[in-house]
């Protein structure tokens, strides 16, 4: 006997989810899509955004976009208020924006680490405060916070994307006790190597090097992990919709992490 499928809950929700004009925040917007939400997709590339918008309303959603650099307050006020002027509010917000560079720590210029900690951690916490307000109102809302792997495992060539990816760590703990009083549930997701295009691109160097593909490279990085294999972005995505969900009840300041069993910290 085959169980009915799960109601989320999302179908009419307003969401905002940014960096969502390729791999994980696509992934997350669609997501979302399939459950009736209205979705705003946001990042810095508009033709991107509006094959994303399409993708949207395909899936089931309703679909609208905002073209703004979120590294600035100015920006992330533009995505909040016109994605809760066209939608009457906002209820779910996914902040997936924010692709550090590498560098060596030996030669790590801190100027590197600025530009992590401007988009994803400083442009997490402004979206965040902006959209809580509207929140409120309703006694409903959900933040999910994609941060990645790397703030719990630091490595020399990481470094930006460590303290960017930590940093929103403990900032979404310190916000889920702030607003869990209001029923808004905030929560971070923590992925491991994903297929996405820009880990592909992280990889070509790699792979050039050693005379291989990127797929065998994925595939050399996947078996390292329990689960055999690298995680997939629509993988994120599911869990993004479901941690965005009224489905999702009592999860309060959690870190999800997506890597496969890599992780050997504990908690």
């Amino acid at each position: 006997m085959k169980g009915r499928p799960m109601d989320l809950g999302l179908k009419g929700k307003r969401a905002i989810v940014t960096g969502a004009s390729r791999g994980i925040g696509r992934c997350c917007a669609l997501a979302l899509a399939k459950e009736g939400a209205r979705v705003c997709v946001t990042a810095r590339d508009e033709e991107l955004l509006g094959a994303v918008v399409k993708e949207v309303n395909a899936a089931g959603g309703e679909g609208m976009s905002v073209s703004a650099d979120l590294t600035s307050l100015d920006g992330c006020k533009k995505v909040v208020d016109d994605a809760a002027g066209k939608m009457g509010g906002v209820d779910i917000l996914i902040n997936s924006a924010g692709a550090a560079r590498g560098a060596d720590i030996l030669e790590l210029p801190v100027e590197i680490i600025e530009e992590a900690l401007l988009l994803k951690s400083f442009g997490y916490l402004r979206l965040s405060q902006l959209v809580i307000p509207h929140m409120k109102k309703n006694k409903w809302g959900r933040i999910v916070n994609i941060a990645g792997g790397a703030g719990a495992s630091p490595a020399r060539g990481n470094i930006p994307t460590s303290l960017a990816n930590i940093t929103v760590l403990n900032m979404t703990r310190a916000l889920s006790d702030a607003a869990a009083g209001d029923g808004i549930m905030i929560n971070t997701i923590c992925p491991g190597m994903t297929n996405t295009q820009r880990a592909r691109d992280l990889l070509l160097a790699q792979a050039t090097k050693e005379g291989k593909d990127v797929e065998e490279v994925l595939a050399a990085v996947g078996k390292r992990t329990p689960a055999g294999r690298v995680c997939e972005p629509e993988e994120v995505g599911n869990v993004a919709a479901f941690l965005a969900s009224a489905a999702c009840t009592y999860v309060f300041g959690s870190s999800i992490y997506m890597d496969g069993g890599g992780r050997r910290s504990t908690p």
